[in-house]
C-alpha cells in the first residue's frame, strides 16, 4: 500500500510518501510546500491546494494520513493552520483518497513505541525505518514521513484496515 503523509501548516506543509508491503517500508519521496510570508493568506491557501493536488496526482496513494491539530497557546496560529488543514483535506477528498487522522501521541507511539518520545527519537526511528543515512530534512517533511509510518503501523494489515473502518 502507498501512504501519503501530511504535516499541516500554512507557511510550510510537510509531505512524505512511502510504500508499506510485507512489513517493510520503502520511501518514495518527501518534501515541503512553502508559501511566502508576504503572500496574501487566501493565496497561500490556494498555493497549498494547487501544489498538493499536483503531488497527489504525481504519487497516487491508497491512503492519506494527516496529523490532527494540537495547540496550547497561539489561537491565531491555530486558526490559520486549521484553515490550511481544511484545504489539505479538500485536496485529498477531490483526489478520492481515504483520509486518516492521527494525534502527535499516536504518531510517537507508532514510530517509537513510546508516546512521550522526544522529537529527536521520532526522527531517528523514522530514518532507521525508511533506511535513510540521515534524518530527512526539513523537519516538516520528516514529520510527514513519521505520520505515514504511523498509518502503516496502525492499519498495515487487512485485519487492521477492516477494524479501522469499523470505528
Amino acid at each position: 500500500m502507498v501512504i501519503f503523509g501530511i504535516d499541516p501548516g500554512y507557511a510550510t506543509v510537510g509531505w512524505g510518501c512511502i510504500r508499506y508491503e510485507r512489513s517493510r517500508f520503502t520511501p518514495i519521496d518527501f518534501g515541503v510546500i512553502l508559501t511566502p510570508a508576504d503572500m496574501e493568506f487566501p493565496l497561500r491557501l490556494q498555493c497549498i491546494h494547487t501544489e498538493l493536488s499536483a503531488l497527489l496526482t504525481k504519487y497516487p496513494s491508497d491512503f492519506l494520513a494527516v496529523e490532527k491539530l494540537y495547540f496550547k497557546n497561539n489561537q491565531k496560529t491555530a486558526i490559520d493552520v486549521a484553515q490550511a488543514r481544511g484545504v489539505i483535506l479538500l485536496a485529498a477528498k477531490q483526489s478520492r483518497i481515504p483520509i486518516f487522522e492521527y494525534t502527535p501521541l499516536q504518531v510517537k507511539s507508532a514510530v517509537t513505541g513510546y508516546g512521550n518520545a522526544k522529537k529527536s527519537q521520532v526522527m531517528e526511528m523514522t530514518r532507521r525505518l525508511l533506511g535513510y543515512k540521515e534524518v530527512p530534512k526539513p523537519d516538516d517533511a520528516a514529520d510527514a514521513l513519521a505520520i505515514s509510518i504511523c498509518h502503516a503501523q496502525c492499519c498495515g494489515t487487512p485485519l487492521k484496515r477492516r477494524l479501522a473502518n469499523l470505528k
